[in-house]
């Protein structure tokens, strides 16, 4: 069985497939061992990401786990992940439509076994290695964008370089932005933050109950990247940047199936699955 489903990472490749740039046979005879083709890596990498399995262990005759590492790298250096991420914002926004007034942040702390630059003592975990994602979603639960840091990071300061992943969208941006927090971000410094952006805000008082509001979608999508792709939930890559390409293939996943699902009911095309994904 897939780790996706076709109907949702076959278009997702497909746009993959054309940002590849092309290689260069360098070799002066040319008698080197024939090129793994890029969909069985990519294929791969997506098992890694959804199952969370090292890379030796999703290896086979296809594709040795040297070669998934090294074509990764290629890809992240080309920027493939990230323009793949915003192609897939870009298409939800003009099909389905981004609700940018209301946008959320919040934080998710995770295991890093394996530490790296961006993991630190958890508070939630015994003091174990940890890495925060600090993550914006529209008033509909879409990411938007994310920063990582290491767990012992407070949410507070990961909030300006979150909002700063708008700039995305350029100057396409609502005159009046709402941005709902929770308790964590209660603070003097957010609030003149906000006020100096131009943001409306919604922030939760500490010390109050629970106050959800329009803040569960955010929860929801946090859900959506432990629940859905274990190398997420478990971060056992010790570079920003591989994380950061894993995050923006996950973000694509999930962009692509929240269209489908929205589309679905709106517009008829040709390999229309046939029920709601």
């Amino acid at each position: 069985m897939p780790a996706v489903p076709s109907s949702i990472i076959d278009p997702i490749w497909h746009q993959f497939e054309s940002l590849i740039p092309p290689v260069i046979d360098q070799h002066p005879l040319g008698c080197h061992r024939p090129r793994v083709p890029d969909r069985i890596v990519f294929d791969k990498l997506v098992q890694v990401l959804v199952l969370g399995a090292a890379y030796v262990k999703i290896a086979d005759s296809t594709c040795s786990a040297t070669t998934i590492r090294r074509r990764r790298d290629e890809w992240i250096a080309a920027g493939i992940f990230t323009r793949l991420e915003q192609i897939c914002l870009d298409g939800y926004d003009k099909m389905i439509g981004l609700e940018l007034e209301n946008l959320c942040v919040d934080g998710c702390i995770v295991k890093a076994p394996c530490g790296g630059a961006a993991a630190g003592r958890s508070p939630v975990d015994r003091g174990k290695q940890g890495t925060k994602r600090s993550l914006l979603v529209d008033g509909r639960g879409i990411p938007l964008g994310c920063v990582i840091a290491g767990a012992n990071c407070h949410d507070s300061p990961l909030l300006a370089p979150t909002l700063e992943k708008l700039g995305r969208f350029g100057f396409d941006l609502p005159e009046r932005i709402t941005v709902h927090l929770d308790a964590g971000y209660d603070s003097r410094t957010t609030r003149n933050l906000l006020e100096g952006l131009g943001c409306d805000y919604i922030i939760s008082k500490k010390g109050a109950p629970l106050q959800a509001g329009a803040r569960w979608v955010v929860e929801r999508t946090n859900s959506w990247h432990n629940r859905g792709f274990r190398k997420l939930h478990i971060c056992t890559e010790v570079r920003t940047r591989v994380i950061n390409a894993f995050i923006a293939l996950a973000n694509a996943i999930i962009i692509t199936r929240r269209l489908l699902a929205e589309a679905w009911t709106r517009y008829r095309w040709e390999g229309r699955p046939t029920r709601q994904p």
